[in-house]
């Protein structure tokens, strides 16, 4: 067999798997989500998520602690347990990390000055998020929010999060008091907590309004996987970051913690992919092109119309008839 038969023979196959999973909806969908993460640079997004989130956290800490400190000043067990609920979040945070948390210190203008210069510059991830949210949606630039409303969103984005940390905990005390079976219930509640979460959040941060029943999919999707991640990919990363603390000691931290926000990011961003998918019907799509199927060429007019920058600009996308290679 020459190499230009076995190259044919491999093609023949591969179109033939195309076919098989266009032609079967349990194959197509997941392909479909999957390509229009790649379509959409998601994976760029969610580095840069994973950036800016690492150079947020501690920003956003210090005001959480802060203002947590001011809410509930009669009752430090209380805020601790608040504390210890949003670090059980981020599993290689540890003593080192949660014991160097402490408040802004000041009075009158200065502390407020401080809490808000804090704040200001712990907001890159809010920001990520929305660019990312409006690329996942192929939203055209002359459609999104300004700076400040912008502001605005990442803000109320927040307040939603400070909100479910609060509900977490509850949660948590809820499953210590209760015995039985309904200590079960932080699980349970949990689940739902982050399907809310995620659906809240799915909303706040697309720079258009979407119907709840587009965003609940992958809600639902993204609190299966957090769950999934929370019971057994903390113990996976704690195992691995006993072992990188022998050779990389205090880097380890940092590594690992980039690494798991990585993960989460992809993880809500495919759960975002899924909603677009769903709500848009975009499969099957092709793996090997030509021909481009509909939703194909959905997708990537989508992408084009995104560049649409001005009130009055418009992107006109053609398709060329399409041929075979060396034709």
């Amino acid at each position: 067999m020459g190499l230009g038969t076995a190259v044919a023979w491999i093609e023949r196959m591969l179109r033939a798997l195309d076919r098989f999973q266009q032609g079967h909806t349990a194959l197509g969908f997941p392909v479909a989500v999957a390509k229009k993460y790649g379509d959409d640079q998601a994976g760029k997004h969610a580095a840069l998520l994973a950036y800016y989130g690492f150079l947020s956290l501690f920003p956003l800490l210090l005001v959480f602690v802060t203002l947590l400190g001011y809410a509930l000043a009669n009752n430090q067990e209380l805020q601790q347990q608040i504390i210890d609920t949003l670090i059980a979040q981020f599993p290689v945070l540890g003593s080192q990390i949660q014991d160097s948390i402490t408040t802004i210190q000041g009075s009158g203008i200065g502390l407020v000055v401080g809490i808000l210069g804090t704040l200001w510059g712990g907001l890159g991830i809010t920001q990520s998020a929305q660019d990312a949210m409006n690329a996942v949606w192929n939203i055209p630039r002359r459609l999104r929010p300004n700076y400040w409303l912008r502001l605005a969103r990442g803000l109320g984005s927040l307040l939603v999060l400070a909100t479910a940390v609060v509900a977490a905990t509850a949660l948590a005390q809820l499953g210590r008091i209760q015995p039985g079976i309904l200590g079960r219930l932080p699980f349970a509640g949990s689940l739902v907590l982050n399907l809310l979460l995620l659906l809240v959040m799915f909303q706040v941060l697309t720079g258009t309004r979407l119907r709840w029943r587009w965003l609940l999919p992958g809600a639902a999707v993204g609190a299966l996987g957090w769950s999934v991640l929370q019971t057994v990919g903390v113990q996976v990363v704690n195992h691995q970051l006993e072992r990188a603390n022998l050779l990389y000691g205090v880097f380890a931290v940092v590594l690992v913690l980039l690494g798991w926000l990585y993960l989460s990011t992809q993880l809500v961003l495919y759960a975002a992919e899924v909603n677009v998918v769903l709500a848009r019907r975009l499969w099957p799509r092709s793996l090997l092109q030509p021909p481009l199927t509909e939703p194909d060429r959905e997708v990537l007019t989508a992408i084009a119309r995104t560049e649409e920058r001005r009130p009055e600009q418009r992107v006109q996308v053609t398709f060329l008839p399409e041929t075979t290679d060396g034709d």
